[in-house]
């Protein structure tokens, strides 16, 4: 069923935080950070892929992702639904369940053997594909998925998550110099607010994050 109304951006930001923070998706830790992909620290991460087991989270979450998308982007602006391999995916068809369109799923790599091909379902050069993730910081996994995708004649100018990062500034000026618009429905500052306002961690921890997130390449720098 399509969602047709829901509450402005700001008051689904603190929702969507809330929701992250009840069910255990938020991590901070400033004594013991974590390693990210990169191998750089980071007093913060978060654990998406944890909403696929609360149903009624998930639910609120993807109308919530859906009316964001199709207040921002409009409402007869996709033909397509597609996830990102493996994170994307579930999300991606909840969403294209909701929009009532077809989906398909883009690999991160070809697999090598049969058709070897990168895109999965059923996807046409007349498509306008919107790509569903579940989080990104720098947008660069983004950047590949559109590209398979737009290998294939259909296009794509949208990508939407449910987590931003939002404290990489270059990260919207790289997806928009790919033509590519960024939709969300929370970042780490909503995360760190609604921590402070439910007192879910410790004022020093919140601190510390806070200091990571105003910059982070030299928070890191300090600890590499």
């Amino acid at each position: 069923m399509i969602p047709t109304s829901h509450p402005d951006d700001a008051t689904i930001a603190r929702i969507s935080a809330g929701m992250l923070l009840e069910i255990g998706a938020v991590h901070f830790n400033a004594k013991d950070p974590f390693i990210l992909a990169s191998g750089l620290p980071s007093p913060t991460y978060i654990d998406c892929r944890k909403l696929i087991s609360f149903p009624r989270i998930r639910s609120t979450l993807m109308d919530f992702l859906t009316v964001k998308v199709m207040r921002d982007a409009g409402f007869e602006a996709f033909t397509n639904i597609a996830g990102g391999e493996t994170a994307g995916i579930p999300f991606a068809a909840f969403v294209a369940d909701r929009m009532a369109l077809p989906m398909s799923y883009v690999r991160k790599k070809p697999k090598g053997y049969g058709r070897n091909a990168r895109i999965e379902g059923a996807m046409t050069e007349t498509d306008r594909v919107l790509l569903v993730e579940d989080l990104t910081t720098d947008g660069g996994s983004k950047i590949s998925f559109v590209e398979a995708i737009r290998d294939t004649g259909a296009s794509c100018a949208h990508t939407a998550v449910i987590f931003y990062y939002g404290i990489f500034p270059e990260t919207e000026a790289t997806l928009g110099d790919a033509g590519i618009t960024l939709h969300h429905l929370c970042t780490w500052a909503d995360v760190v607010a609604e921590a402070r306002r439910r007192a879910a961690f410790d004022a020093q921890t919140l601190d510390e994050v806070e200091a990571f997130l105003a910059d982070p390449r030299a928070w890191q720098a300090a600890r590499s």
